[in-house]
């Protein structure tokens, strides 16, 4: 079958809610794809900071085959052998007290919902039903209905409601409204360290040491949302740790599980977690033993591969000869490690246009918000492979 083949039936067959790029991908290995005709792109995008670690990984993917072939689920009704392990090594990794996990990121936005509420009636003793909890505008956790409830895009939110109620927005990196917003019954604030689907937003210098300490003053939990740009996408393990603060909550998937199944968790203080009483939540493969054993394989990796390093020097790299493209049309460059994003003035007509004269070229990305275009490849990327990433890059964006 040839590409056209697999589109048709997904046109066919498929809901309509996505608009990806016209490719059709069968194999992947490290930064690189190949599609059904056998041409090979460099993949940009990581499956949205999923394959943090590179396609198809071979350590991960051999803790994958082992384990599925000794035991795959048993439900939270029974213990195994791996998820003990799997919550001592990312407590040790990430100096967390409790690991919940999860599977999707979604999920894990939920469960970190409920706790901080449950938390805030149990032991902050805000009213029952009254808890608040701020968000930020532009903000991107997921498509349930409660969180494209407090979203600002009215994309995810039209023809969707009645939703959630509960939630507060505020503008993102504005500190004195997070102190304009706070109220007696605030019991957690929700926030990306930068905000990935929004263009790779990076808020203000300082700003998240005022909210640290605000959060702190006000007995509110800081919930960070660390599913993008967590496990080392902007060259350290967290980016919360870029200005050396520690959330009380933090939410991590994607690259948790190197893009092989799907993994999530919510990393926390005792206090928070420890509301949560049995049957008040669960998920039937949340805590799974292949997906557990997926997961440390994954961070494994991560760690002594020195993943993270790669990804600070290597981004430098990227960042430095995207700021060197000369067109008029682009408003900004900007990113931290291997999170990047150009973006260009409405008068450009848009970046698909960009990503498509790409994929042409054999590199992959995508467009975000119509006329930004966000790069950010596999963690494993060489200088080497930069620079060629770059020579691709440039001379279409310079158009």
């Amino acid at each position: 079958m040839r590409q056209s083949d697999y589109m048709a039936l997904e046109e066919e067959f498929g809901a309509k809610n996505y608009k990806p790029l016209e490719v059709v991908l069968e194999r992947g290995e490290g930064v690189w794809v190949w599609d059904v005709e056998g041409k090979k792109y460099m993949d940009c995008l990581s499956a949205y900071s999923a394959v943090n670690q590179g396609h198809c990984h071979p350590k991960i993917k051999k803790a994958m085959i082992e384990q599925a072939e000794k035991l795959t689920l048993t439900s939270r009704a029974f213990r195994n052998d791996q998820l003990g392990p799997f919550y001592k090594e990312l407590c040790a990794l990430t100096g967390s007290h409790k690991v919940l996990p999860m599977n999707s990121g979604a999920e894990a936005v939920e469960t970190a919902i409920k706790a901080v509420r449950k938390w805030g009636y149990l032991v902050k003793g805000v009213p029952e039903d009254r808890a608040e909890i701020i968000v930020c505008a532009d903000n991107f956790h997921g498509r349930t209905i409660t969180i494209v409830g407090f979203s600002t895009d009215p994309v995810s939110r039209k023809g969707f409601g009645p939703f959630t109620p509960g939630f507060k927005i505020i503008p993102f990196g504005d500190f004195a409204a997070l102190e304009k917003a706070i109220t007696p019954n605030t019991v957690g604030f929700l926030v990306e360290p930068i905000q990935g689907e929004a263009g790779v937003i990076i808020p203000p210098a300082g700003y998240f040491k005022n909210v640290r300490e605000i959060c702190t003053a006000n007995n509110i939990s800081l919930i960070l949302d660390e599913i993008q740009t967590g496990l080392g996408r902007t060259g350290k393990l967290f980016a919360e740790e870029h200005e050396g603060i520690e959330a009380d909550l933090t939410l991590i998937g994607k690259a948790l599980s190197g893009g092989f199944y799907p993994v999530s968790a919510v990393l926390s203080n005792s206090e928070v977690l420890s509301v949560l009483k049995p049957g008040e939540h669960g998920s039937t493969f949340g805590g799974n033993p292949l997906a557990c054993a997926v997961a440390r394989a994954a961070l494994k990796v991560l760690t002594e591969e020195n993943m993270i390093d790669n990804a600070r020097n290597s981004g430098a790299l990227f960042l430095a000869g995207l700021q060197e493209i000369k067109n008029d049309k682009i408003k900004e460059v900007r990113g931290r490690g291997l999170l990047l994003a150009v973006e260009f003035k409405p008068e450009a007509g848009g970046a698909r246009l960009y990503c498509e004269k790409l994929k042409e070229q054999g590199l992959l990305c995508k467009e975000t918000h119509n006329n930004i275009i966000r790069f950010a490849p596999p963690l494993v990327i060489t200088a080497e492979q930069v620079g060629w990433a770059l020579k691709m890059i440039k001379p279409i964006l310079s158009q």
